[in-house]
């Protein structure tokens, strides 16, 4: 497991601002690419995001020395903000997993073994909350990433939330718009931001599940929620699967329709032809010998 020191909370114009040092279990690299929804920055060595616990904002800085050791601080106006943002950013970034029984395992696996030993440190990419990762999944049906970060930017400029500390700026970070402003917003508001009908649909019909307590994310019975939500038109397996990987850290789960992997199927199961395609069930047979940690097999084939 990996070790953290706290640093003492203190008062930086009415702001908390707490520190933690981070030794993590094994190989570990703070990610390069930020994504492209703008959500979270990166300033020099530094990761920054914007989060928040309920109401509350949190910034969340992020950092690694040269022994390894990983840096984190948030500023909040209470503590218990403060220690929640730094708690979902070291999910996001899997800095806590330990890796090293999947990097044993199949060290020399013939499709991932050089992957694992090229990069140990991968991890797969986390949203800090589910929600953000659910709702980014439905904005990404069916569409090149390329659009579907124009239409995530967009959604955060019209409805997301503000970093308001006393060292605020123009042009500062923002988070993803709270559940319940999602749950609330028009459809038709959405589809100007060129998200299809069906999705902007979906998207606010999950909003509301999850602001009115039907479907807790947060919840250790993850198989209850996907089942509400599979029962709202317009989100299928795929649309779970990501959440299950990306939002609450399910290495098991596998979104086998995810394009690449389709390709990537294709590929090895035709012997080479660039344009083949496999189907689901073939994927999932494909990474059936990961168990476990089939996302994050995954991952290390096609980036997830």
């Amino acid at each position: 497991m990996a070790r953290a020191q706290t640093a003492e909370a203190e008062t930086l114009n009415e702001l908390v601002e707490l520190r933690q040092e981070v030794t993590p279990a094994g190989p570990f690299r703070l990610p390069r690419m930020t994504g492209m929804d703008g959500v979270l920055r990166r300033r020099g060595g530094v990761l920054e995001r914007l989060l928040h616990d309920g109401e509350e904002p949190v910034l969340v800085r992020v950092a690694q020395t040269a022994g390894d050791t990983v840096l984190f601080g948030a500023r909040a106006r209470t503590r218990g903000a403060a220690t929640h943002g730094i708690a979902r950013m070291r999910f996001a970034l899997g800095v806590d997993e330990d890796l090293r029984v999947f990097l044993r395992t199949f060290s020399r696996d013939p499709l991932i073994g050089r992957s694992l030993r090229r990069r140990p440190w991968l991890r797969v990419g986390r949203r800090p909350d589910p929600f953000e990762a659910l709702a980014w999944a439905i904005c990404e049906q069916l569409i090149e990433y390329e659009r579907a970060a124009a239409i995530e930017r967009r959604v955060v400029a019209a409805l997301g939330r503000r970093w308001r500390g006393w060292d605020a700026e123009p042009g500062g970070p923002r988070d993803l718009p709270a559940v319940t402003v999602l749950a609330d917003t028009a459809p038709a508001l959405l589809q100007s931001f060129d998200l299809a009908a069906g999705r902007a649909l979906a998207l606010v019909r999950a909003a509301r599940e999850v602001a009115r307590g039907r479907v807790d994310l947060h919840s250790s019975d993850h198989e209850r929620g996907w089942r509400r939500l599979r029962a709202i038109p317009g989100i299928g397996p795929w649309t779970v699967e990501m959440l299950a990987l990306h939002g609450q850290g399910r290495h098991d789960q596998l979104p086998a329709g995810d394009l690449g992997l389709l390709k990537l199927g294709g590929r090895l199961l035709s012997g080479g032809d660039p344009l083949a395609r496999a189907d689901e069930q073939q994927v999932r047979e494909l990474f059936a010998p990961y168990g476990e940690w089939a996302g994050l097999a995954a991952a290390h084939m096609i980036g997830l």
